[in-house]
């Protein structure tokens, strides 16, 4: 690599640093360019020769996030007991927990949204749509008489209720529910959410 690529990349880096830092502290309102330039050393300008635009750091910044959510995820799935629906529902709480922890960047991943005309890139989709086997695979283990279809289908209703229920609960308004309740709340309603599949 030459050395201008190398200086490119390390920029690069930087940026998506900095644009991580700024939406952890204020969301994606506090994502400006101009202040993003300022901390890395470059002219305004140079921002968009290091990405295309604001999407695609927006973007970058969230492969990050997707990155730490997905070890999180394949942690809890395997600790403790095998049990596929203790799993599940272990795979939801630290889903909660880390929602609470890193709650600007993961508000991020579902506030922020493409111009109507420019679709998400491939690489971005295929990051996402990896983190369904967390529940995938041990609902095909619950259900091994299920179709591909049937089990997909029942992973993103399940990812739905309790992203419902993360997204309601830590609002910071007058339906906010304490963290440990949360928690409680989310493990009762996917234990019941089994219950009810068998």
């Amino acid at each position: 690599m030459s050395k201008t690529l190398e200086r490119r990349e390390k920029q690069r880096e930087a940026l998506i640093s900095a644009a991580e830092k700024a939406i952890a502290a204020k969301g994606l309102i506090g994502l400006k360019s101009r202040d993003l330039a300022a901390e890395i050393g470059v002219a305004n300008g140079a921002v968009f020769n290091l990405v295309d635009d604001m999407d695609e750091l927006i973007l970058r910044v969230g492969s990050r996030t997707l990155a730490r959510l997905d070890s999180a995820l394949s942690k809890a799935e395997s600790a403790g007991a095998p049990s596929p629906a203790e799993a599940l529902v272990r795979i939801a709480v630290a889903y909660c927990d880390f929602a609470a922890d890193n709650l600007e960047l993961w508000r991020a991943l579902f506030e922020h949204r493409m111009p109507t005309d420019k679709p998400v890139p491939e690489w971005a989709v295929e990051e996402q749509m990896n983190l369904f086997r967390h529940i995938y695979h041990p609902l095909a283990k619950l259900y091994p008489k299920w179709s591909k279809d049937e089990l997909g289908i029942t992973a993103r209703s399940l990812f739905a209720s309790v992203h419902g229920m993360v997204s309601l609960g830590l609002e910071q308004k007058l339906i906010a529910v304490p963290v440990a309740a949360l928690r409680d709340e989310i493990a009762t309603i996917v234990k019941a959410t089994i219950r009810g599949l068998n």
